[in-house]
Formats: C-alpha cells, sequence, structure tokens
C-alpha cells in the first residue's frame, strides 16, 4: 500500500477548557490562549496559516479564509488527563475510570515490596517536581544508594537514580519489576526511571528516561494495523505509552530530535507513524515556563513546512495533542482540556471539521485512510476531508 499516516502529538498543547474541567479542577485552562496572552501574543506564521487561529481566540493569531490544513478540535471523553489516557483515546480506547494518584505517597507496603524485589530501600515517597526531588534526595542516594521515589498529580511512580551509583540497567531492571508489581488497586498508567548525573548542587536528569506503562485493555489503532501488517514506528515516548505492543521506536532527546526522526520516516518509511513532541509538557508546562513553551511552539512552527513539503501525493499528517498543560495557572499538574487537530496533505481539503465528540475520531479517521475497518470508539472524518 501507498498510502501512509502520521499522527503527530504536541504533548501538552490544549485549546481550552474540557466540558468536564472542573470535575478536575481545571476551570479556566487553556493552553494556547493563556500563554499567548503571558508572551504578548504569538508569531506562528505557519500553524496560523493552517488555520490554528481559527479554532478559538489566540492573541497574534488570526483567523483566516483559506487556511492550508483541514482543523477542528477534539473533545476528550475518557477519565484522566495523564499522556497515555489521551494516547489510548486517539488510538480508539476510553478508560472509564482514571488511573490511581497518590497525592500523600504510595502505601508503605507497596515501597517494602519493591525494596524486597530489587534489594535497595526507598527515600522520598512524596510528591513533586523531579528536579526538585533530586535536589532534597540526591545527597542521600549518593550516600546510601536507595531509590528515590516519588509521584506526581500523574498518576505515575517515578524512580530516580544517579547513573554513577546505580547502573542504568539496574535502574530499568527495578522499574519493569515495579511495573509487574503495580495492579489493581495501585495499577499506576506508568512506571518511569529518571536517571540522573552530576554533584550536589548540580545535578542533571539525562536523556536515558524510560516508561513503563500499563498495557491497554482493549484493542488499540496500532493492533489493528499490527494485525493487517502495516508498518509502525513510534517517535519519543509513543512506544511505552502503548507498553510497546503493536509498536516498536526510539526515544529522543528534544523535539528537535523528534522533528528530524519524523522527516527521516516522511523521506522513507512506510505506513504508519505515531510521534510524540514531549518539550512542550515535560521542560516547560511542568515547570510554568510559559516564554519556554512559546519558544517551542516557535521552533516548532519553523519546522513545520519542512514536514508538509515532504509529504507525499497519499500522505497525511495529524498534529494534535494528548492533554493540555497550561503553563500559566498555579498549578504544575496536566489540565483538562480539549486539543487542536489539524491535517496535512497534498488531498486534503482545508475544511473547518468542526468540534468532535472523542480523541478516538482521530484514530478511526487514520484507520478508515488505512483501509481497516478498525474503528474503535471514534468515527472517521475523512469523508469530506479528501478533495
Amino acid at each position: 500500500m501507498s498510502r501512509r499516516a502520521c499522527i503527530l502529538v504536541l504533548d501538552g498543547v490544549g485549546i481550552g477548557e474540557a466540558a468536564d474541567a472542573d470535575e478536575y479542577g481545571d476551570e479556566g485552562s487553556h493552553t494556547l490562549a493563556n500563554t499567548a496572552r503571558v508572551v504578548g501574543g504569538f508569531d506562528l506564521p505557519n500553524l496560523e496559516r493552517a488555520g490554528l487561529g481559527n479554532l478559538a481566540p489566540i492573541a497574534g493569531m488570526q483567523t483566516v479564509a483559506s487556511a492550508t490544513a483541514a482543523h477542528g478540535v477534539l473533545c476528550p471523553q475518557s477519565k484522566g488527563k495523564d499522556s497515555t489516557t489521551g494516547h489510548w483515546e486517539i488510538a480508539g480506547v476510553h478508560l472509564e475510570k482514571p488511573f490511581p494518584t497518590y497525592p500523600d505517597g504510595f502505601p508503605s507496603e507497596v515501597l517494602a515490596e519493591f525494596s524486597r524485589l530489587t534489594g535497595r530501600p526507598c527515600i522520598g515517597n512524596v510528591v513533586g517536581s523531579g528536579t526538585a526531588i533530586i535536589d532534597q534526595f540526591g545527597a542521600e542516594h549518593e550516600r546510601t544508594g536507595a531509590w528515590i521515589v516519588y509521584t506526581s498529580a500523574d498518576s505515575v511512580f517515578q524512580v530516580a537514580a544517579h547513573e554513577g551509583v546505580v547502573p542504568l540497567e539496574e535502574l530499568h531492571a527495578a522499574c519493569a519489576r515495579a511495573r509487574d508489581l503495580l495492579v489493581p488497586p495501585h495499577n499506576v498508567s506508568r512506571v518511569i526511571a529518571r536517571p540522573f548525573i552530576g554533584t550536589e548542587g548540580a545535578w542533571k536528569r539525562t536523556t536515558n528516561r524510560r516508561d513503563f506503562s500499563v498495557e491497554s485493555p482493549d484493542e488499540t489503532l496500532l493492533d489493528a494495523l499490527a494485525s493487517a501488517g502495516i508498518a509502525r514506528i513510534g517517535v519519543g515516548k509513543v512506544d511505552d505509552l502503548f507498553a510497546r505492543r503493536g509498536l516498536e521506536g526510539g526515544h529522543t532527546a528534544s523535539n528537535a530530535d523528534g522533528i528530524r526522526r519524523i522527516g527521516e520516516w516522511l523521506a522513507g518509511g512506510d505506513g504508519f507513524c505515531f510521534a510524540n513532541l514531549v518539550d512542550f509538557d515535560q521542560a516547560f508546562g511542568h515547570r510554568n515556563d510559559a516564554p519556554g513553551f512559546y519558544g517551542a511552539l516557535r521552533e516548532f512552527d519553523a519546522a513545520l513546512p519542512h514536514l508538509t513539503h515532504a509529504l507525499r501525493e497519499d500522505d497525511l499528517l495529524f498534529v494534535t495533542a494528548d492533554h493540555g498543560n497550561d503553563p500559566t495557572t498555579p498549578s504544575t499538574d496536566h489540565s483538562r482540556e480539549n486539543v487542536p487537530v489539524l491535517v496535512f496533505g497534498p488531498r486534503v481539503r482545508p475544511v473547518a471539521l468542526g468540534r468532535r465528540d472523542t480523541f478516538s475520531d482521530l484514530g478511526a479517521s487514520v484507520a478508515h485512510w488505512l483501509g481497516l475497518p478498525f474503528r474503535g470508539r471514534g468515527t472517521s472524518f475523512l469523508p469530506g476531508l479528501l478533495a
């Protein structure tokens, strides 16, 4: 088959509070509009031409009569606002209840069993930002060799260790054991290995992070593609979010690295590419860094023409997000938001797609394009999209 499709997720780039944002304490969140207001307006000419400014009032962005992409808004239906939930919904799976979170830390029996399985004690067991946690517990970790275990407002069991104290292979193996340990009712969305280097006062996290996710309970778009024998590749953390089921991929050091790998796939790949650019969320949203967030948007905007110019006649490129992460609110957590969707390709009619009831409409549309009967929990918006 000559047809190809790429879903490119701008991690955390939401476009306004979802209908149930009050249930998550996220009233007023609007990652794009609030960030634009704080930085004095956006200058994102390529995203503006694509129709992003047609989707919501965003300072500095104009509406355009003739967009270069089909454009719309996807509304979340799954319970939860983490990356796993968002990517699974894109791929056709809805969750009826959110993954568990631990605002007071993990139960003592969970940590005791993790220590028994791995042969190292645990310190920390608090909620916090990863860099702050390392500052707080890094010296004790160096002295004792204990795991630094912590969580956040998300459903995550994070394990930090210095690469000079604990070999990277041991850290990854310990996180794999934690993944096996954390079953219901403690089935957190992800176990995350957080290696770091450096000395006290100058710790630095490395790019050797690895996520260990739960497996989807239902068939996903990736499963359907695998069954049909269609090639699949992941860019960024997507393979981890699907527990490597139906997808192989390569982690990336930055958005720029991710964009480069997507470009390489466009130049010679086949089938389907599922990509995540995480800097918006990890480097800026969680740190309430609105100028940094805007800088990442400008970097992507500048790269966008290189991606779209590489599209073949039978290619579709879908640019979207998995949740919000408004850097202007007091919270450093994800925000319950709708997300934009922009569709590029030589055969795309730049129509307004309106507000879609679920992220799953995106996965259904990709399946439709690639000739699969799979629709998951979505409805394809392909009809009317193609010239």
